[in-house]
This record gives C-alpha cells, structure tokens and sequence, in this order.
C-alpha cells in the first residue's frame, strides 16, 4: 500500500464532501459582492502583512492591531463573508478531526 494514493484518494473524497462545496458556495457569494470581496481581500493583506512582520521580526504596532481590527469589524457588515466564515469554520472542524485520526499512529507512540 503506498500512503501517497492514500493521500490522494482522501484529496479526491474531500473535493465530494458537502463541506468543500458549500465553503465554495461561499466563497463564490463573496466574489459576487464586489464591496464584500474587496473588504475581503484588504483583510487577507493586512493578515499577510503581519505575518510577514512577526517572521521577519518586527514589532506589531498598536496601529497594526487596530487598522486590522478596524477591517475585521467591518466583515460582520457583510452576510456573505458572515456565512463564509461559519463555512470555513466547519470545514477546519473537519480538517482537525481528519489530522487526529491521520495522525493517531504518532500520537500513540507518545501515549505509552
């Protein structure tokens, strides 16, 4: 058995889950209000923005906090991006469950 067409095999039952294709659902809501997806697309830079601080370093400003926290306040604004992120959320539900059992074998070889 090659873990590698496990992994695949999982890729492709995902791409079937009722969860990916309302996330996509969402996601696509979002794109089709263009004020929605813009305040989307400046809350994903700010997020990139000061990661890419925090990895290089630098100190996070009490502006930065408060411009991405002007932003994120904006999103409640929007049902769209509302629903997005309660879509997002089932699928990192998802997600997590799935990495538990994928890596119970780990998880084990600690537990005794």
């Amino acid at each position: 058995m090659n873990i590698y067409d496990s992994a695949n095999q999982l890729e492709q039952d995902l791409r079937k889950t009722t969860e990916v294709a309302e996330l996509k659902l969402a996601f696509e809501a979002v794109k089709a209000n263009d004020l929605a997806y813009k305040l989307f697309d400046k809350v994903q830079n700010k997020q990139f923005e000061l990661q890419q601080k925090q990895m290089q370093g630098q100190e996070i400003t009490d502006d930065d906090i408060k411009a991405m926290r002007e932003l994120t306040d904006q999103l409640s604004n929007y049902s769209e991006i509302q629903n997005l992120m309660d879509k997002e959320q089932k699928m990192n539900s998802m997600m997590d469950e799935l990495n538990k059992i994928i890596s119970k074998p780990i998880a084990e070889i600690y537990q005794d």
